[in-house]
């Protein structure tokens, strides 16, 4: 039997974890670079996830202008640090504006600029509770590599646009994103170290547990 998720069932679930104004005007900068911040549905899932792991470690692949990232500190414990990587310096400075402007300590942000593939792997082995990417979908499995490195036993990793605005379910959408997503779901979900579940939330957010 399959049963459908109806629009409006998928915006009442989108809309039913309010976002706050910091986060607010965080999209609204996003929106003016040019970039696309991850959906209320999304981030309130990260925030959940962030706090179901009592994540004190956190990688971020794509800062954008700190909309996940103001998500998945409001997940964290007080004294957790997210660590986020992104190529765009003008993206970042809106984010460390939207963190500030959130109250969140100095010390619990690190914000890397650089290309993510350059500076992850010169993180700390085992070291992070979740990792979490929103960046190049053509580079997904490399992230993945770097992902498990990086993950302690217990850890996870989620991907963001894993359902590709509804390119990935349709077998005739073969271009080299949406293609490249869907061997990025079949890989995790097979990887036998991982425990996984395709959420569809936002664009479709793809979560995978690091067995212990």
């Amino acid at each position: 039997m399959s049963i459908g998720l109806k629009p409006a069932s998928w915006a009442y679930a989108e809309s039913f974890v309010v976002e706050d104004e910091v986060a607010e005007r965080a999209r609204a900068r996003a929106i003016e670079l040019g970039c696309s911040p991850v959906l209320p549905g999304t981030g309130a899932a990260l925030r959940l996830l962030a706090a179901t792991l009592a994540a004190r470690s956190v990688v971020e692949i794509g800062t954008g202008t700190g909309v996940s990232g103001l998500w998945l500190l409001q997940g964290m414990p007080a004294d957790g640090v997210l660590t986020t990587i992104d190529v765009e310096p003008e993206h970042q400075r809106a984010a460390r504006e939207a963190f500030a402007e959130a109250g969140v300590a100095g010390n619990r942000t690190r914000v890397i600029s650089g290309r993510a593939l350059d500076v992850l792997p010169r993180l700390t082995d085992g070291a992070y509770d979740l990792v979490f990417v929103d960046a190049a979908k053509t580079e997904h499995d490399d992230y993945l590599s770097q992902a498990l490195r990086l993950l302690r036993p217990g850890g996870a990793v989620a991907f963001e646009g894993a359902l590709f605005h509804d390119r990935v379910a349709d077998p005739a959408q073969r271009d080299e994103t949406t293609t490249s997503v869907r061997e990025l779901g079949k890989a995790v979900r097979d990887d036998e170290r991982l425990l996984t579940a395709l959420l569809p939330v936002g664009d479709g957010l793809l979560v995978a547990v690091k067995r212990a």
